[in-house]
């Protein structure tokens, strides 16, 4: 539809990227011609082969480029993105200013029980015995952040005090 765009939001933005990605990861190449996934209107596009097409392929023998010497449909200018109108200075946003990377581990780390803290913490040092010893601090520099005693916990069953 005419003047629909992309956020400039950059959760969003990141949706866009990982939705289609996880959907093509899951159910392949084709998963937008799922009956379930496909649009109401028929698309034309120019990926018609290929592994897990559930439609029959060469639908209309179309070129896999564009322009191409076929006359093959080409995209409409009356459906471009509008311009994302702005006004004053910009510059590029640090997006790590501001972020809270460790509130929502220690929420969670602090909800669960003790049982629970102690299976966690065991089942993170399990999978870091085997990385090197400079790995391993660094991610316990992580765990100290998230709680003093999530750090302490994974040193003590790594064995590190």
């Amino acid at each position: 539809m005419p003047g629909i765009g992309f956020s400039p939001d950059k959760m969003l933005q990141a949706r866009i990227f990982a939705s289609a990605d996880s959907h093509r990861y899951r159910l392949g190449a084709h998963c937008g011609a799922l009956p379930v996934n496909a649009p109401r209107c028929r698309v034309h596009h120019y990926p018609t082969d290929g592994a897990m097409r559930v439609t029959p392929n060469m639908l209309h023998g179309v070129a896999y480029d564009e322009p191409n010497a076929f006359d093959d449909p080409a995209p409409a200018s009356a459906y471009r993105e509008p311009l994302l109108k702005r006004s004053g200075d910009r510059d590029r946003h640090d997006h790590r200013v501001g972020n809270d990377d460790d509130g929502q581990p220690r929420a969670l780390f602090r909800l669960l029980g003790a049982a629970q803290q102690q299976r966690l913490v065991a089942d993170i040092a399990a999978a870091m015995g085997r990385l090197p010893r400079a790995i391993v601090d660094r991610r316990l520099a992580h765990f100290d952040k998230i709680d003093p005693a999530c750090g302490a916990g994974v040193r003590k069953a790594l064995d590190i005090g």
